[in-house]
């Protein structure tokens, strides 16, 4: 077993920046969705409009972790070894991907 890397490097400010993209990504995803359900009434806009909601919620929670919460960011900003901060980093860019993709795909 590796032993535990105290000093993660760049990729908690990778993550943070993604998860803060993410939301406002999400913020503009979910006007857009409301507007369009406001005016067509479909069950599909309403769909994309709680799927961008919880997503939101998702992306809003994990920056209170990684930031604000007292006992969890200490914990990430001095006990996550690196190659974690690797993985949730991999994970919230890719997810950052496939939101400016949807959000290009949706403004138009």
């Amino acid at each position: 077993m590796a032993p535990l890397q105290a000093d993660p490097g760049i990729w908690p400010t990778v993550a943070r920046v993604s998860v803060t993209l993410n939301a406002l990504l999400l913020l503009a995803l979910g006007a857009l969705w409301a507007r369009n359900y406001w005016q067509f009434r479909s069950k599909h806009t309403l769909g994309l409009f709680v799927f961008s909601l919880l997503l939101l919620a998702e992306n809003v929670l994990a920056l209170y972790y990684y930031m604000a919460d007292p006992t969890l960011a200490t914990w990430f900003a001095t006990a996550v070894p690196a190659i974690a901060w690797r993985a949730m980093m991999l994970l919230h860019v890719l997810e950052t991907v496939a939101l400016v993709f949807l959000t290009w795909v949706s403004w138009d």
